[in-house]
């Protein structure tokens, strides 16, 4: 049911990558940037993910034997350096998430590509590399992010959801590898209820956000794909839905034939399969459409 599957190394049938946005209170000043400093509860719920939910998670990664990606807005690594620090000193790759979560399809090309360079500079900074994976913060792509990312010598791109497999995205100046995932795998829908950024979801059990992944992960791992889960610290790393994140993520590795990697370890591998002329991956030319859409 998926054509053209993709090999993954050592014979796996499917890839995985369990991600995190560590956004904190960025987009808290964001979306209130007048008095965001007044709404106090909701920065402590936020920051219950560097404080909190990061080291629950680094630790249960060490005793799952995961490396994995964390993707942080800029602000967020000057702001919590300290869990940043050690994601990187347990071996985690660090993916550009903007600066302070803007919205890259509502500011110019100009400023696009400033807060993208300024980004990558703090990154590489602090954690001695650049980054070479992106994610457009809320996912919101903008008509040049292709070709800008292509310009600063980005492999990947984790934003879209056009596909159950890499693909790649075809900009004026060259080709980008897409690695896809969906709302289905974000736990903001199951998790998030938050009056002061206007987002109020029915709050639903671990146990039934967990089904919804699982049966994702059952579908691609009979059919070859990838899972590419987009989780918060705040939001999943709270311990009872960390407790059965950790039980899920057993579930996948007991069920063998998984190949946990980092985003940009698939990215590699999926460059060298489309190289060699494995498997022919989709080429989707970005943007869709050059402008406004018509109709007469």
């Amino acid at each position: 049911m998926i054509d053209n599957p993709i090999p993954w190394p050592g014979g796996a049938r499917c890839a995985v990558a369990i991600t995190f946005d560590m956004d904190a209170d960025s987009f808290l000043h964001l979306h209130r940037p007048q008095d965001s400093y007044r709404r106090i509860s909701t920065i402590s719920t936020l920051q219950y993910g560097p404080k909190v939910g990061v080291p629950r998670i680094l630790q249960s990664y060490r005793e799952l034997g995961l490396k994995q990606t964390f993707f942080v807005p800029a602000w967020c690594i000057e702001q919590y350096p300290q869990a940043v620090e050690a994601m990187v000193a347990d071996g985690h790759e660090i993916g550009h998430h903007g600066y302070i979560h803007e919205h890259m399809n509502e500011i110019s090309t100009e400023e696009e590509a400033f807060w993208l360079r300024k980004s990558s500079d703090i990154i590489e900074r602090y954690t001695g590399r650049r980054p070479r994976g992106f994610r457009a913060p809320l996912y919101n792509f903008s008509p040049t992010t292709t070709d800008l990312l292509i310009d600063e010598g980005f492999l990947y791109d984790a934003s879209l959801m056009g596909s159950d497999i890499p693909y790649l995205l075809k900009g004026e100046r060259g080709t980008l590898v897409e690695l896809p995932t969906h709302w289905a795998m974000d736990d903001w829908p199951p998790y998030v209820h938050m009056s002061d950024i206007d987002y109020s979801m029915p709050i639903r059990s671990p146990q039934e956000a967990v089904s919804v992944y699982k049966a994702e992960f059952d579908a691609i791992w009979e059919h070859g794909g990838l899972l590419v889960a987009v989780w918060h610290p705040f939001v999943s790393g709270r311990l009872a839905r960390w407790q059965e994140a950790v039980r899920f993520i057993e579930y996948m590795q007991n069920r063998g034939g998984v190949w946990f990697a980092t985003m940009e370890e698939i990215a590699l591998h999926v460059r060298e399969v489309h190289k060699r002329g494995d498997v022919p991956l989709r080429e989707d030319r970005m943007p869709p459409y050059p402008g406004p859409v018509t109709f007469s």
